[in-house]
């Protein structure tokens, strides 16, 4: 397996697989991260993805008391280089299939218009062309539970807008260059915005899933009228 290790400071090191956004590097990266929160090392704290690597985090002190005959991050580049091995002998769990009902258009989703515009299509076949893949999630950033998702048809690829929103509202759906994702929360952000989720994206008060979604899963999203969205979100018509 082609991988590069790399110390990021001095408590974590970046696992590289490569340096594109592919399948195949997202299944060793989460083969990785599977096979690392299941034998934890002693001062282990916890793995980030990313579209081309994992980054592991530790506690360089419990790690020198464990292995007190080398530098934590020599001890954690041999460490996580034995890791990987182990963790290319093994298949990644199956990911989660998550649908997400998202209403189009309107308030809901302002930018639309003009995707289809640009596309030079109807809103209608944006929508049908949106809710047709299973889109995969290669990572979670920005901000808590925003999900990076790749798979999108290239056809409604657009970019993003030239002046980016102060505030956009929690669980809209965007669209930026051949990605799609979602808002977990309120934040400025320059995506164009073609829908929102009735669903909470960010749920802090659950302790063990508090983002709807994580690296692995495979997202389809289903359209909604907007009195199915009030209906899910408890809302009066």
């Amino acid at each position: 397996m082609d991988y590069e290790i790399r110390n990021v400071g001095e408590a974590a090191v970046l696992v590289v697989f490569g340096h594109t956004i592919s399948p195949d590097i997202q299944r060793k990266i989460q083969s990785l991260e599977e096979y690392t929160e299941a034998h934890p090392f002693d001062g282990f704290e916890e793995c980030v993805a990313s579209y081309t690597g994992l980054t592991v985090y530790y506690n360089p002190w419990k790690v020198f008391e464990a292995y007190p005959d080398k530098r934590p991050g020599d001890t954690m580049r041999e460490l996580i280089s034995s890791y990987v091995h182990s963790a290319e002998m093994i298949s990644p769990s199956a990911p989660r299939q998550v649908e997400i009902p998202v209403c189009y258009g309107g308030v809901y989703g302002p930018d639309l218009s003009y995707v289809a515009e640009f596309h030079h299509m109807t809103q209608e076949e944006v929508v049908k062309i949106h809710t047709a893949p299973e889109y995969l999630v290669y990572m979670l950033g920005f901000c808590p539970g925003f999900p990076y998702m790749g798979g999108m048809d290239r056809r409604i690829a657009t970019p993003r807008r030239a002046s980016p929103r102060l505030a956009i509202p929690a669980g809209s759906i965007g669209i930026a260059g051949e990605q799609t994702g979602g808002y977990p929360l309120s934040t400025p952000g320059g995506w164009q915005l073609i829908g929102r989720t009735p669903v909470d994206m960010f749920r802090p008060d659950n302790q063990e899933e508090p983002t709807l979604l994580k690296a692995g899963d495979h997202v389809r999203f289903r359209a909604v009228s907007e009195e199915e969205y009030k209906r899910i979100r408890g809302e009066k018509s």
